[in-house]
């Protein structure tokens, strides 16, 4: 399972294939269209994923470079030149021209290992009554937010016995040639070992993170008012390659009240009033906004 699966394409699909599978998957599995549904949320998260990387054309040719359990931390392998094979025939329509013989020499040494990402940032917009923003303190609020994977630890592929490499058949080395000049480098997927010790991560789809839902506490500071935006560290998405997470940001949006009105640091009430006390005076009891008594 990889991120061409994620998005249900093959290989070799058009960058508008690509945009049509993920605007046809984000849309079947949106959280507006499937509120509460936390198996959708998820999916939601990985075709988001899949089609940042796959949508690019940089990310996606290095994407398809590396092999499951890479983490773009080895050193780049070094091409040699074995010298000629002159056994085949390299005229007419099956020659290699100057540039396609050195073609795969360049693209390797063109490639470099990736530094750990800072995780995006999560934002969201949290309801509170006026009594929680005058008098402030925690509140609980539900996220969903992509963390490492369980089940890899974030590494995207999980240890297995060794087995032989199938791509260089166990010896170490991938040789192929340009024209009659032959070349070798270490195999990718093996690391130059001739065996594999891991294999991709079914549960992440070797992106090393999952969505997960979880309850995050927002301190609210006394007398916010509305529109107020805070912000809470760490608690966004995690970062890749081991990268620290984004920050929550959250914006106040304080409900109407049944009986008060605020205008800046201000409180206004309406209070009924007899036509004699309006005329000649009174002392009248105002209710105070926490309820603890009249003033």
């Amino acid at each position: 399972m990889d991120l061409y699966s994620v998005l249900d394409v093959t290989l070799a699909a058009t960058p508008a294939e690509v945009e049509r599978a993920y605007l046809r998957l984000a849309r079947r599995y949106h959280p507006g269209i499937n509120p509460g549904d936390r198996l959708s949320a998820e999916r939601f998260l990985r075709v988001q994923e899949a089609y940042q990387v796959l949508g690019d054309p940089v990310r996606r040719r290095q994407y398809d470079q590396r092999r499951p359990g890479r983490q773009g931390t080895s050193v780049e392998a070094a091409i040699s030149f074995e010298g000629f094979d002159f056994s085949s025939q390299a005229e007419g329509g099956d020659a290699a021209t100057f540039s396609e013989m050195f073609a795969d020499v360049f693209q390797d040494a063109a490639r470099r290992v990736s530094a750990p990402d800072r995780g995006a940032a999560l934002e969201l917009t949290m309801q509170v009554s006026l009594e929680e923003a005058l008098s402030g303190g925690p509140v609980p609020v539900s996220v969903v937010r992509q963390e490492r994977c369980q089940a890899c630890g974030g590494a995207g592929a999980a240890p297995i016995t060794p087995v032989p490499c199938s791509a260089c058949g166990g010896e170490g080395a991938i040789r192929w040639a340009r024209g009659h000049m032959v070349f070798t480098k270490a195999c990718e997927p093996c690391d130059g070992t001739g065996r594999l010790t891991s294999v991709a991560c079914r549960a992440c789809a070797t992106t090393g993170v999952q969505a997960r839902s979880e309850v995050v506490t927002v301190h609210i500071p006394a007398g916010i008012a509305g529109q107020a935006r805070l912000v809470v560290p760490g608690r966004g998405h995690v970062g890749a390659r081991g990268g620290a997470s984004g920050d929550l940001y959250v914006t106040i949006d304080v409900l109407p009240h049944p009986v008060f009105r605020r205008e800046g640091q201000d409180l206004h009430v309406v209070v009924p009033l007899a036509i004699h006390e309006a005329a000649l005076g009174a002392k009248i009891e105002v209710p105070t906004w926490d309820g603890t008594g009249k003033v």
